[in-house]
């Protein structure tokens, strides 16, 4: 990998820690679950080739701080600090955007609140479970998640969360964004010490969230929304779905599962690459 350039960027309440390399339209990737800069490491220097590609540590994750670290967590404004870095790096000019899972949540909130600054968006898995005619289930879902980190810690928490990600009857273990991926130990150390934060401040907030759908109708033509070709019948890909049939979009599916760029990075890139292009 080449060295990026590193930076940081003052937004409300939080200090932005991010890396920015290649040459050419600004293409921003927003990682989701406890995932910082590095989740992009696979695929970063094969899209720099075409783009200036930046990444970032979202607001409380690695090296990004929170001014209160007990502050609560609302969409809205993790979209505002992706709006600041467009601002910063891509300043008149609307950019590409990649979120991926509670990262692809935060960027379709982005293209609602500021849709000239969005060139196109694809917006892999988010986990919008209020779009789902179930949602209440998912509510109650989210409810015991918070309840278990509570009264007996994160790593019963993190397993509640983790078999309500799965299919219906599925037995099978699910590889979710809360399995440390095998990299670098800097980054899986990382990922760990992102874990409590992540659960007990951006599942809730994240997956209680309400897209406003009608808005999305209207900036169709800049949304591409893609799940991963394993995740078929598990709750990241069930919003997506739905979603895209809601506002008459062909649904991308990349390789992989809910983690495809991190498994199948090369082919996840080449896709990604493709869907930018079109």
């Amino acid at each position: 990998m080449s060295a990026p350039t590193i930076g940081s960027l003052r937004v409300n309440g939080a200090t932005l820690y991010y890396e920015v390399r290649g040459q050419g339209p600004l293409l921003l990737l927003i990682p989701g679950g406890a995932g910082d800069t590095a989740s992009y490491d696979g695929i970063a220097d094969d899209l720099a080739a075409e783009y200036t590609v930046a990444t970032y540590d979202p607001r409380g994750m690695s090296r990004s701080t929170l001014d209160d670290p007990e502050a609560e967590q609302h969409v809205a404004e993790h979209a505002d600090d992706a709006f600041r870095m467009l601002e910063l790096l891509s300043p008149g000019e609307p950019a590409r955007v990649f979120g991926s899972s509670s990262g692809a949540i935060a960027a379709l909130h982005l293209l609602t609140a500021h849709p000239e600054r969005i060139e196109r968006l694809v917006a892999h898995e988010p986990p919008l479970v209020e779009v789902l005619p179930d949602a209440s289930e998912h509510r109650a879902l989210i409810a015991h998640v918070q309840e278990t980190l509570r009264t007996e810690g994160l790593m019963p928490a993190m397993a509640v969360f983790a078999a309500g990600l799965k299919k219906d009857g599925d037995a099978t273990e699910t590889k979710v964004e809360l399995k440390l991926p095998p990299q670098a130990a800097a980054r899986a150390e990382r990922t760990m010490a992102n874990l409590p934060y992540f659960v007990g401040h951006i599942v809730p907030s994240f997956m209680s969230y309400a897209p406003d759908i009608h808005r999305l109708e209207a900036l169709s033509d800049r949304l591409m929304l893609a799940c991963g070709q394993d995740s078929r019948g598990e709750l990241p890909y069930r919003p997506a779905a739905l979603l895209a049939e809601r506002l008459g979009t062909e649904l991308q599916h990349y390789p992989g599962g809910h983690t495809g760029l991190t498994t199948h990075p090369a082919e996840f890139g080449e896709l990604l690459r493709k869907a930018f292009r079109a």
